[in-house]
C-alpha cells in the first residue's frame, strides 16, 4: 500500500466541464491539474464514448489552458477555449473530433469568457471580454471586464455586435431548442455587489437582431433553459429563493409570450421547486421537452425531471455522494455528470438519467493503492430538534471500538454549501488527509447548507455562527458521549465560511486544543466594505455599518468581537491576493490575537486567491496544517 504523501494529494488530476455530444455518443471533458506547477494553469481536452465501449483519448496536448468543450451542431467537431495564443487571454478554438491541429476562431484583444454554438451550425455567440481602456487610473465599476455579446460567423470570420442589450454585462445565452430566438441573461455590472440582484432575461432574435425584454430575475440568476409545453415555449432558470441574498436555491419558469413583455420582474416568475426539502444544482435543456435537473439530497444527490402537468419536479434516479455539472444529449436519453463515492474520487460518468450511470474516466488510478480512512454517514438532531447529518472518518483499518480518537471537526464553506458522501481529498485540509495518520475527522451539515431545502438555508440568514455552531457542537457531544472522540484531544478548522467558524468557536469555548483559520472572515462589517460580495455580505452578518452610530447587528457575529476570551492555539492561513475574503480579515485577527498573547501563527501565501493553486503552496498547506494538530492533539 502507497503512503498518503503530501505530493499525493497534489499531484493529481481532475476532470470538469463534461459536455455531451448533440448525438449522445460522446462526451468531452477537461482534464486538469489539482497543483498547479508555474505561473500559468493547464488543461487539456478529453473524449470518451458514453457507452463505455473505448478509452477515453486526449484530443489536445495540455500545453496551455484548454477549457469549457462544447460541441458543433453535427456532433464531428468540437469548440473549446484555450489560452495557447497568449497567456491569460482566451480565444475560441476548434478541432476535429478526429485529432489534428485546433484552429483558433477569435483573436480578440480581451479574449472571450464564454460561447455557445447555435443550432444552425453556421452562428456562434460568444460572449466577449470588454477589458477597461484606462492605462493608469481605475475607475470603480469599471475594472471589473464586462461580457459582452457578439455573433460570430464560421463561414467568413466576421463578428457583429448584438445591440439593444443597453450596456449591461452579458452571463450566458442559450438558444432554443428548435434553432429559434436566444435567450440571455444579463446583470446591471459584472461585480458581484452590483451584479448578483441585478439580473434581467432577454430574448434575441437572430434573423432582425430585435431584443424584447423578459424583466427582471430572482438573485444570483443563471443556467436559462429553454422548454415547450401547451400553453408555448418557457424559460426557466436557478437562483436564490427571494428575498435573498441568504436561502437556497430553486428553479424560476417563466412563460415567453409569442410577442410583446411578460407580465413583469420577479412576481411573474413561478419558483417551481418551492417547498421541495433538496436543493436543485443543475439544469439541462432537452430538446423541446421538460428539462432534467440536479438536486442536493441530504449527502446524495438525485436526478429528477420536469412534470408539466404539474410544474413540479419529479425524481428519475438517486445517485450516491456528489454528482454536479449535469448534461444531457439533444434527445435526453443519454446524460453524463462528474460524480464521486466515499472511496472513488471525481470521474466523469454517463447513462440514461434513470440510471446507472457509468464510470468513463480515471483520473487518479494510483489511489487505489492507499488503504483509506472509513467513512461513515451521520445522522442526528440538534439541541432544537432539526434533523442533521454528517460524515465521520476514522483511521484506516480502526472501527468505533479502537476509541478514543483525537477528533479534528473540518466545517465546509459558503455556508450555502455541504459535504457530500464523496472522496474527502484535497489540497485544502481535508478528512482523509487528517484521517490517515490517526485522526477521527467530523464533517457536519450545520443549517446554512445545500441539501436540506430553502428554509433549512435560509436560517442563517443574519444570524451566523448562532444555531449553525450549536448544530456543530452537538455532533462533537454525540461523538464524545458515542466513545469515538477524546474530549481532551479536539481541533478545528476550515476555510472560508468554515474558516469563520473555526474563528468563531475558539471565541465561544475553550474546548478545542487546536484550530485552523484558512480565509475566514473575522468582522462582517469589513467584509462588506472590501469583500467582492459587497453588501451581500450583510444578508449574513445582519448590517452594513453604516446604519447608525452601533453597536450593529454584524458585532454580535463577528469573531473579532470575542478576541479576548480567546485560548485556543490558531493557525491562521490566507492567499495574498484574495478578493473574496480580502487578507486584512486576518490580519484583524492576527492582531487582536497578538494584543491578548494567544499561540497564534499567521502565514500568507503570496499571488495567492481564495483557493490556494500553487504546487508548492498547496504543499505546504498541508504539511504545515497537519504539524500544527499533530503537537497538540497527538500526544
Amino acid at each position: 500500500m502507497s503512503e498518503v504523501t503530501p505530493e499525493l494529494v497534489v499531484d493529481g488530476a481532475v476532470p470538469l466541464q463534461p459536455a455531451i455530444s448533440p448525438d449522445g455518443r460522446r462526451v468531452a471533458y477537461t482534464v486538469t491539474t489539482i497543483g498547479r506547477k508555474g505561473e500559468h494553469p493547464s488543461g487539456a481536452i478529453w473524449v470518451a464514448a458514453t457507452d463505455g465501449s473505448s478509452s477515453p483519448r486526449k484530443l489536445t496536448a495540455g500545453t496551455a489552458k484548454d477549457f469549457l468543450p462544447r460541441w458543433a451542431p453535427d456532433s464531428a467537431s468540437l469548440f473549446f477555449g484555450s489560452d495557447r495564443m497568449r497567456r491569460g487571454t482566451a480565444q475560441l478554438h476548434r478541432i476535429p473530433l478526429d485529432g489534428g491541429e485546433a484552429e483558433a476562431l477569435t483573436a480578440w484583444e480581451g479574449g472571450i469568457s464564454g460561447y455557445l454554438p447555435l443550432a444552425c451550425g453556421r452562428l456562434v455567440a460568444v460572449v466577449v471580454t470588454d477589458r477597461p481602456t484606462g492605462e493608469d487610473v481605475m475607475v470603480w465599476g469599471e475594472q471589473v471586464p464586462y461580457g459582452r455579446l457578439r455573433l460570430l460567423d464560421l463561414d467568413t470570420g466576421r463578428s457583429r455586435a448584438v445591440d439593444g442589450l443597453d450596456g449591461r454585462h452579458v452571463v450566458e445565452a442559450a438558444q432554443r431548442p428548435d434553432g429559434g430566438p436566444l435567450a440571455v441573461l444579463s446583470r446591471a455590472a459584472p461585480d458581484l455587489d452590483t451584479g448578483l440582484c441585478t439580473g434581467e432575461l432577454h430574448v434575441i432574435d437572430l434573423e432582425t437582431g430585435d431584443v424584447r425584454e423578459l424583466g427582471g430575475t430572482a438573485p444570483e440568476a443563471s443556467t436559462p433553459t429553454w422548454w415547450n409545453a401547451d400553453d408555448g415555449w418557457h424559460l426557466c432558470y436557478l437562483a436564490t429563493t427571494p428575498p435573498g441574498p441568504v436561502g437556497g436555491r430553486a428553479v424560476f419558469d417563466i412563460t415567453v409570450p409569442s410577442t410583446g413583455p411578460t407580465t413583469g420582474p420577479v412576481g411573474g416568475h413561478r419558483n417551481l421547486t418551492l417547498g421541495m426539502t433538496v436543493c436543485p444544482s443543475g439544469l439541462a435543456q432537452v430538446a423541446d421537452g421538460p428539462p432534467l435537473a440536479l438536486f442536493a439530497d441530504g449527502l446524495d444527490t438525485a436526478v429528477h425531471r420536469l412534470d408539466p402537468g404539474t410544474l413540479g419536479f419529479r425524481r428519475v434516479s438517486s445517485v450516491r455522494g456528489f454528482a454536479g455539472l449535469l448534461t444531457v444529449s439533444r434527445s435526453g436519453e443519454v446524460a453524463a455528470v462528474v460524480a464521486s463515492t466515499s472511496y472513488e474520487p471525481m470521474n466523469v460518468h454517463a447513462g440514461p438519467p434513470a440510471g446507472p450511470l457509468i464510470r468513463l474516466s480515471d483520473t487518479r488510478p494510483e489511489l487505489r493503492q492507499v488503504r483509506w480512512g472509513s467513512q461513515e454517514r451521520l445522522s442526528y438532531q440538534a439541541s432544537d430538534g432539526l434533523d442533521l447529518d454528517g460524515l465521520l472518518i476514522l483511521p484506516p483499518g480502526r472501527t468505533r471500538r479502537d476509541g478514543t480518537f483525537p477528533l479534528v471537526t473540518l466545517v465546509h464553506g459558503g455556508p450555502y454549501a455541504r459535504h457530500a458522501d464523496q472522496f474527502m481529498l484535497g489540497p485544502i485540509p481535508s478528512g482523509q488527509w487528517l484521517a490517515t495518520t490517526g485522526y477521527a475527522v467530523f464533517l457536519p451539515n450545520p443549517r446554512g447548507g445545500q441539501g436540506h431545502g430553502h428554509d433549512f438555508a435560509a436560517a442563517v440568514a443574519g444570524a451566523v455562527g448562532m444555531e449553525e455552531w450549536t448544530d456543530i457542537l452537538s455532533g462533537i457531544d454525540l461523538l464524545i458521549s458515542g466513545g469515538v472522540a477524546d474530549p481532551g484531544r479536539l481541533g478545528i478548522g476550515g476555510w472560508s465560511h468554515g474558516g469563520f467558524m473555526a474563528a468563531w468557536a475558539v471565541g465561544q469555548t475553550d474546548r478545542f486544543k487546536a484550530a485552523v483559520m484558512g480565509a475566514g472572515i473575522s468582522d462582517w462589517g469589513m467584509l462588506v466594505a472590501t469583500g467582492e460580495g459587497g453588501t451581500a455580505e450583510a444578508g449574513l452578518g445582519g448590517s452594513c455599518g453604516w446604519e447608525g452610530a452601533g453597536p450593529h447587528p454584524h458585532d454580535r457575529v463577528s469573531p473579532i468581537s470575542y478576541a479576548s476570551r480567546i485560548r485556543t492555539p490558531v493557525l491562521i492561513l490566507h492567499g495574498e491576493d484574495d478578493t473574496n475574503v480580502p487578507l486584512g480579515q486576518s490580519v484583524y485577527f492576527h492582531r487582536a490575537l497578538r494584543r491578548f498573547g494567544v499561540e497564534h501563527q499567521f502565514v500568507v501565501y503570496p499571488g495567492e486567491g481564495h483557493s490556494i493553486q500553487d504546487r508548492d503552496h498547496q504543499l505546504d498547506l498541508l504539511r504545515r496544517t497537519r504539524a500544527w494538530f499533530d503537537r497538540r492533539l497527538a500526544g
